[in-house]
């Protein structure tokens, strides 16, 4: 059994938020917390009072140790991370996290669409970082996104119904630049959400 398996066998095992080994593991972490933030309970709610459906600074710094924990650092932002993070999005209609969630989400998605498209991506640690400007290294130029990627993208844009500015803001520049790419309109996102 693998190192990443055991991991995931023993948290779901305990209720506990496995060590983060890979970014598998960081994938199913990141679904702990969304179980928590739609619950309320769980191991990332542990010890403290957490409403159903709410996104607090601790759900936000859950996310940040996880993204950042050493094994995962110098990798790109999985596609299975951005899909825990755009569930994680959806689950919390409350916010209280003073924004933070919302930047890392941005970011840590920006980073996926960016490494999977072949174009070199920062450290998590620079990208993810509250201080880095997302401008400072995120991709503007959607003849450089891979067209699966640029799909993935717009498919999960279009199949959320909370709004991030950040992540509309790079879905308008590099949809909205693909657009001339592209011959079905409709199979885009909405961007005036």
């Amino acid at each position: 059994m693998s190192a990443a398996a055991g991991s995931l066998a023993l948290a779901s095992q305990t209720e506990t938020v496995p060590p983060i080994v890979d970014r598998a593991v960081a994938a199913f972490a990141l679904g702990l917390v969304r179980d928590g933030v739609i619950t309320g309970e769980g191991p990332t709610t542990h010890g403290r009072v957490h409403f159903s459906r709410s996104l607090d600074a601790e759900d936000a710094a859950w996310c940040e140790r996880i993204l950042l924990a050493d094994p995962v650092i110098d990798q790109p932002v999985s596609r299975a991370e951005a899909e825990a993070l755009f569930r994680i999005n959806d689950a919390g209609a409350e916010r209280s996290d003073d924004g933070r969630f919302d930047d890392l989400f941005a970011k840590a998605v920006a980073h996926h669409i960016a490494a999977a498209s072949g174009i070199a991506v920062p450290s998590r640690r620079v990208a993810l970082d509250a201080q880095t400007a997302i401008e400072s290294w995120a991709p503007s130029d959607a003849s450089r996104i891979d067209r699966d990627v640029l799909d993935w993208f717009s498919g999960q844009m279009r199949a959320k119904r909370r709004p991030n500015a950040l992540l509309t803001a790079i879905a308008a520049t590099l949809i909205g630049a693909a657009l001339p790419l592209t011959q079905n309109l409709p199979n885009f996102i909405d961007l005036g959400m």
